[in-house]
């Protein structure tokens, strides 16, 4: 048959759910599927749905609107509600509009002041100014 469209495995009929792989990629949490699949089996994703907390391992795992997913990315605790399932990986601005993030803030960062730099006289290589004073007094011995 031409033009027949492929029937889309794993939905409970009239229920929007897609695999959680596929979710955390095209809602661009992840570069690659395959990123996504390896970081969702080494057990690093908690899916919250109907107030039941339990820890996904594997990537063929399916999530729908209304779950929320708790994971740590680039060390930094990621609290994301699903509000949609993607139909394709498009745009960032697209892809924003398929979570709510109710993160906590990152935690405000120490200002770093540069130590002043000072240099014990005698102490490690000498500078111009100290390379002149001795070249003035051996000239003047």
């Amino acid at each position: 048959m031409t033009g027949a469209k492929p029937v889309q495995q794993g939905n409970v009929a009239g229920e929007e759910s897609q695999r959680i792989d596929q979710w955390l990629w095209r809602a661009r949490f992840f570069k690659t599927r395959t990123l996504a699949a390896k970081f969702v089996s080494d057990g690093n994703v908690r899916v919250t749905r109907n107030g039941d907390t339990t820890r996904i391992d594997k990537a063929s795992a399916n999530i729908r609107p209304g779950d929320t997913l708790v994971f740590t990315r680039n060390d930094h605790l990621k609290i994301v509600a699903v509000l949609a399932c993607a139909p394709r990986r498009g745009p960032a601005s697209e892809a924003q509009q398929l979570y709510e993030d109710q993160s906590p803030p990152p935690p405000p960062r120490e200002k770093r002041t540069p130590p002043a730099f000072e240099r014990e006289k005698g102490a490690g290589r000498p500078t111009k100014k100290d390379r002149r004073a001795i070249a003035a007094l051996k000239a003047g011995e």
